[in-house]
């Protein structure tokens, strides 16, 4: 050994069991495997609860059904309620008579009878009773209902997934959605992707997707969103894979594994045995002819069966020890 050359000795047993080949660069398509699950697309999920504390007096819904946006799913007797429409009523007709009044002065200033001051009082009472009545109507706008009964209504278009809605059941304020809408149709799968591997989800050609319930079924899908932010503790980022879902084989908190792979590129594969490991890092072995070899220290990313993908370290063309190289170790 002479600095970073091996020499090994004409004759040598060694010489027989070592095998070489050239470095080349060829197309390369770098594939990993992380984990995921399933879950609900926000934008088509709803949770439906009451806006006001009363009693469930009828349900439009059933498990299943199929609902539009603005479909009811149900009524509910609301003492608050009716307090916020007696409101609205009463701004409401205060509101007309002010225009009413206001419309009489205006006609008797036309007539020269009436004066111009008390047109102007008119039409400020006007826009203050008008100004309430707008009020009264922005706070039912609020909770995305009408005047009259108080029925609630579902915000999106799907179908009930769960219905919790018990008639003449007493429901507070404060309680949790009676009813779950959502649209299935497409879903997303979050994928946790390592810090190691941030570098091979920048040009994503493929997702595939294989649910542990049908591990022999895959689910072809596509990156909606890589998370800005790395999550300190699992020092990894949030992948969000959107998958079509029309057959409603995927459910919500579904585990499953995700393969995510590159587009091709042009990389340098050579033998994994041809990588040989020391304290802090690696190298192979460069054939520098006469039986010398040359220590080159390289830099390795993800391995493809038998195969190590080499960054650096080596260039194309260069001839290595591709088996046997374990035998040059311990050479002294």
């Amino acid at each position: 050994v002479d600095n970073d050359i091996i020499a090994v000795a004409p004759g040598s047993p060694v010489l027989e069991r070592l095998t070489t080949g050239k470095v080349t660069a060829t197309p390369y398509r770098a594939t990993f495997t992380t984990s995921g699950m399933v879950q609900a697309i926000p934008a088509r999920y709803a949770e439906i609860a009451t806006p006001f504390a009363g009693r469930i007096v009828k349900s439009f819904v059933r498990l299943g059904q199929k609902v539009v946006q603005g479909s009811p799913i149900f009524e509910i007797s609301s003492p608050s309620f009716f307090d916020t429409g007696k409101a609205y009523y009463q701004a409401k007709q205060e509101m007309e008579l002010a225009l009413k009044s206001l419309n009489r002065e205006k006609d008797l200033l036309k007539n020269h009878v009436g004066v111009e001051k008390e047109v102007e009082e008119a039409e400020v009472n006007y826009e203050l009773k008008k100004k309430d009545y707008e009020n009264a109507v922005a706070a039912l706008k609020v909770y995305q209902i009408d005047p009259g009964p108080l029925v609630v209504r579902s915000p999106i278009a799907g179908e009930v997934v769960k219905d919790n809605i018990v008639l003449g059941q007493y429901i507070k304020e404060d309680a949790g959605p009676l009813a779950l809408v959502a649209d299935l149709s497409k879903v997303w799968v979050v994928a946790h992707v390592k810090e190691k591997d941030i570098r091979l989800i920048q040009r994503l050609s493929e997702v595939e997707v294989r649910l542990t319930a049908m591990p022999d079924v895959p689910v072809k899908g596509t990156v909606y969103h890589i998370s800005e932010l790395l999550d300190p503790e699992t020092r990894s980022v949030e992948v969000l894979i959107e998958c079509d879902n029309r057959d409603h084989r995927m459910k919500p908190y579904m585990y499953g594994t995700v393969q995510l792979t590159d587009a091709a590129t042009e990389a340098m594969l050579v033998p994994t045995s041809a990588i040989l490991q020391q304290e802090e890092s690696c190298y192979v072995l460069v054939c520098e002819g006469a039986n010398r070899f040359r220590k080159a220290e390289v830099t390795t990313a993800s391995t493809d069966g038998d195969r190590t993908v080499v960054l650096s370290g080596v260039r194309p063309g260069e001839e290595i020890v591709t088996g046997g190289a374990f035998y040059l170790l311990d050479a002294r």
